[in-house]
């Protein structure tokens, strides 16, 4: 892995550990429950965190490629959550609160085992303010698609390197 992976995917743990603890932070010091949609994007934060570690710390090629993939998946799939998020956001009649989804959500075992973190208490259509100048879920579109970018662009130079050595 090159220098500028290692250190890009080691940046994109560090920023995965950023957004959940401001997320944590807005839950437990002003206040701001969390949706449905608030706590798969966390949990897929989690999962970017860990296997962009993952990714660096492995020394064996085909685990690491493994990982990166598993990566890009997460990041995908938070991306795809925060989209529909965003677009939740952008139509308030809609709303996923207090739904089967919810109720699903907490009764999973994670979430029994965390609650501070993953229990889903909010609505997500509720008005937050913004988080310079961008809704939570819009931060969360950015940081996913950039880590969907950063993994599968990973995955492309690791093969790369593996075909020409």
């Amino acid at each position: 892995m090159s220098q500028f992976n290692f250190r890009a995917l080691l940046l994109l743990a560090l920023i995965c550990l950023v957004a959940l603890g401001s997320a944590l932070y807005l839950q437990h010091s002003l206040g701001w429950q969390p949706c449905p949609l608030c706590v798969m994007q966390r949990v897929a934060f989690v999962f970017v965190l860990l296997f962009s570690v993952l990714s660096v710390a492995l020394r064996k090629a085909g685990l690491r490629r493994l990982a990166l993939g598993f990566g890009g998946a997460s990041a995908i799939t938070g991306l795809g959550v925060a989209a529909y998020h965003v677009w939740v956001i952008a139509n308030p009649k809609v709303s996923c609160g207090i739904d089967p989804l919810e109720t699903q959500i907490n009764a999973l075992w994670l979430v029994q085992q965390f609650p501070w973190m993953l229990k889903a208490d909010g609505l997500c259509s509720t008005p937050y303010p913004p988080v310079l100048g961008l809704h939570l879920p819009t931060w969360t579109l950015l940081l996913m698609g950039f880590s969907a970018f950063l993994f599968v662009w990973s995955l492309v130079q690791s093969r790369r390197w593996f075909r020409s050595a």
